[in-house]
């Protein structure tokens, strides 16, 4: 297996070059929300190994949300974040990438402060590098190879069955399979369709994973006691926050909302990006902490194989501590449009929202962390536009493709490369045809 891993740039960018990056990064487009896969900065296309990249100018609209709570407003720098979800070790997409799109993201991140076109680039990006406090990968071990030979085969299969429905018009579901079987080979042989087996796990990853799923629930346990004696304390001072925390759900700017909707629904997935203060105070802060080590090591160990709880339309997401942890960024790849996106989570896990969005400035109110909240579903819904960020340029390696796609052709192919199947297991699998 080949684990998928990501990589985030934060830099702050210079004054009074805004304007003049974001008409960089737009020349990067075909049109709004479309990215040239071969555009001359970075070539996307070029990249086999990454499934999701974007560049987002972080510019938070909601900072004086703050002082709603008796704080004083902070002035951000605004920042370009670039964003690559992809497989293997980082280094070794850093290094492709550096190699195809050096001059380019050269160029791009002349803009930024500190950054010499002369310089070390891999040095730099490295040193603004921002490590996600929790991410999620839809189905960890499936490589952009593998969706794009898995694509191909149910292209091939579909084809080959309308072209000889007569052949196949017995309805035997064994014998249909076999033949498909037989063509498959043969279009193998051809070099027409490539099944490549998956690589080995590589030894150090894995053995980082077995620990992590060992040590986290282990200091769990060990610090359980303490909880278990703070637990009174805890929802004393969580209720007295969850009865004076302000709301600051207002309608969003309908100009901002169309501009945003401008660069979504191009495919049948989509970006997300978001960004807001969160809410002042360690205690929120440690909170919000505590959830996202649990959405974490979820995410790493539970939610691998298709679904984030109830929820199957998420490619990849992160959520990432700013600012010294006054600030989250989240950022997500999504199938089907931001308001189906919305109700999925409203409806399906809407508790889990809670714990961890709650804790944002001006969410809706919570009881008890995980009731209310999203369920106030416009306040919800205006809350999220509000922090949504225009992402400048997004590539998804694998457009037409969504996450259940994705799932059907891995059984299909499973289907081809499984030794035999009884009557009632081929008649399932062609029904994934």
């Amino acid at each position: 297996m080949t684990p998928q891993s990501g990589f985030m740039v934060v830099a702050p960018i210079t004054a009074g070059r805004e304007d003049e990056l974001r008409k960089l990064l737009t020349s990067m487009n075909r049109r709004p929300g479309v990215v040239d896969p071969q555009n001359p900065l970075v070539p996307f296309g070029q990249l086999s190994r990454v499934h999701f990249s974007r560049f987002c100018v972080l510019d938070d609209a909601t900072l004086d949300d703050v002082t709603r709570y008796g704080v004083p407003r902070v002035d951000y720098p605004v920042s370009l974040a670039f964003i690559a979800d992809f497989d293997g070790p980082a280094d070794e997409f850093l290094g492709d990438l550096i190699r195809r799109a050096g001059s380019g993201l050269g160029r791009i991140f002349a803009h930024c402060v500190g950054f010499t076109p002369d310089g070390d680039l891999l040095r730099w990006m490295k040193s603004h590098e921002v490590r996600p406090d929790a991410s999620y990968v839809n189905w960890r071990g499936r490589t952009v190879q593998q969706i794009r030979e898995e694509a191909a085969l149910r292209n091939a299969l579909v084809s080959h069955l309308q072209a000889n429905a007569g052949a196949f018009a017995s309805g035997d579901p064994r014998r249909t399979r076999d033949a498909l079987v037989d063509f498959v080979r043969q279009e193998q042989k051809a070099g027409r369709l490539t099944l490549t087996p998956g690589a080995p796990t590589p030894l150090a990853w894995w053995l980082r994973n077995i620990a992590h799923a060992i040590v986290v629930p282990l200091v769990a346990i060990l610090l359980l006691p303490l909880f278990l004696i703070y637990l009174p304390i805890f929802l004393v001072q969580l209720r007295r926050r969850e009865r004076t925390d302000p709301e600051i759900t207002p309608l969003p700017d309908p100009e901002r909302v169309r501009k945003l909707a401008d660069l979504e629904d191009h495919d049948v997935t989509n970006q997300f990006s978001a960004l807001g203060s969160v809410k002042p105070g360690l205690f929120r802060r440690a909170v919000l902490t505590v959830g996202l080590l649990g959405l974490d090591y979820a995410s790493r160990h539970v939610y691998n194989r298709g679904h984030l709880t109830r929820i199957s339309t998420i490619h990849f997401a992160r959520w990432v501590f700013l600012d010294g942890k006054r600030r989250v960024l989240f950022a997500s790849n999504y199938d089907g449009s931001l308001e189906s996106y919305m109700d999925d989570f409203i409806n399906k896990v809407g508790w889990g929202l809670n714990v961890v969005f709650s804790n944002g400035a001006g969410y809706p109110r919570t009881d008890y962390l995980v009731l209310g909240g999203a369920q106030a579903e416009q306040k919800y819904k205006r809350y999220l536009r509000r922090h949504e960020l225009p992402t400048e340029v997004w590539y998804n390696a694998h457009p037409g493709l969504s996450a259940p796609n994705l799932a059907r052709n891995t059984k299909i192919r499973e289907g081809i490369e499984a030794t035999s199947m009884t009557d009632a297991q081929a008649r399932a699998w062609l029904q994934l045809l």
